[in-house]
């Protein structure tokens, strides 16, 4: 017996319902450095970091509205119904999904970038500071190296 399929897939219309309301609420690096690349407007990026992870590094243009401050700032710094891009550390951290829970709270139409500044550096990116901005060395378990993975 499979181990895969002793739950059976879902059929169609659950699997489209599914999947297309995932991507409702999930975007990713690449997709968000395509758009910022191609100069899309109509949509901000918020960093939801601390102070220091932010000047440790963090995506060029966005803004800086930690988690804790979004209630009190986010009508000061976002205009009312701009779609808002959320992103954190990483994977193994839900504060991209507790800042997207209070822009949604707030009646901002969002999404959470999946990954975080973790994938966003290992897809080697480009990476701002107080020095400039920089790009790492992509990883290739997670970018493909010379090739685009155009997913």
């Amino acid at each position: 017996m499979s181990t895969v399929l002793e739950t059976p897939p879902a059929v169609q219309d659950e699997a489209i319902e599914y999947f297309a309301g995932k991507l409702r609420f999930e975007t990713d690096p690449s997709d968000v450095a395509a758009d910022i690349g191609a100069g899309v407007t109509g949509w901000v990026l918020v960093d939801s970091r601390s102070q220091e992870s932010w000047d440790q590094g963090h995506v060029p243009g966005a803004i800086h509205l930690p988690t804790r401050e979004i209630a009190a700032r986010a009508a000061d710094v976002v205009p009312a119904g701009l779609p808002v891009v959320t992103y954190c550390w990483g994977p193994a951290c839900n504060g991209g999904t507790k800042a997207a829970l209070e822009f949604a709270k707030l009646g901002y139409p969002v999404k959470e970038m999946i990954g975080g500044f973790e994938y966003w550096t290992r897809e080697g990116l480009p990476v701002e500071t107080a020095d400039g901005i920089t790009r790492r060395q992509s990883d290739p378990l997670t970018a493909p190296t010379g090739i685009a993975c155009a997913c």
